[in-house]
């Protein structure tokens, strides 16, 4: 059974709640290098984050009537090792809460994800980022070994 969907006027909140929420993280966390909004009239956000593992990672959050959706772009599809790479993430995926790895344009590597709009507090907003950015940082460089390998200076 699927949650009703949130009225406008519910929606202006959790907006404006996501949009101060993003903008604390953005003056105190350095994890955060950037946050900008989508185009007029959406309900979307790009969050920049500065990794150790991978450099930059961008979270899209978009705010929707019933849910908060979230998708980052890990990697492109593998170049080598095409099974290995996948049954890499798949048990990845097995030990996930709240995201999971799946193949999305181009058949590329995303991270993806929702929330229930009901459930979107701060506490929630830090876990979703949270768990993307570490998740994102445990498995980004096994995943380029693994696709990219042959391809990666100083092999």
């Amino acid at each position: 059974m699927s949650a009703e969907p949130a009225s406008p006027a519910e929606l202006d909140v959790v907006e404006a709640r996501i949009s101060a929420w993003l903008g604390q993280q953005l003056a105190d966390n350095p994890v955060v290098a950037a946050v900008d909004r989508g185009e007029p009239g959406e309900r979307r956000w790009y969050v920049r984050l500065r990794g150790e593992e991978k450099d930059v990672s961008t979270i899209w959050l978009t705010l929707g009537q019933r849910t908060l959706h979230h998708e980052t772009y890990v990697l492109p599809a593998p170049m080598e090792q095409h099974a290995r790479f996948y049954e890499h993430l798949l048990r990845r995926n097995y030990r996930l809460y709240g995201v999971q790895f799946a193949i999305g344009p181009e058949d590329a590597v995303y991270l993806v994800g929702q929330v229930p709009v009901a459930s979107l507090d701060e506490a929630e907003l830090d876990r979703v980022v949270g768990t993307v950015y570490a998740t994102v940082e445990q498995t980004f460089r096994p995943a380029l070994r693994i696709g990219f390998g042959s391809h990666l200076p100083g092999r």
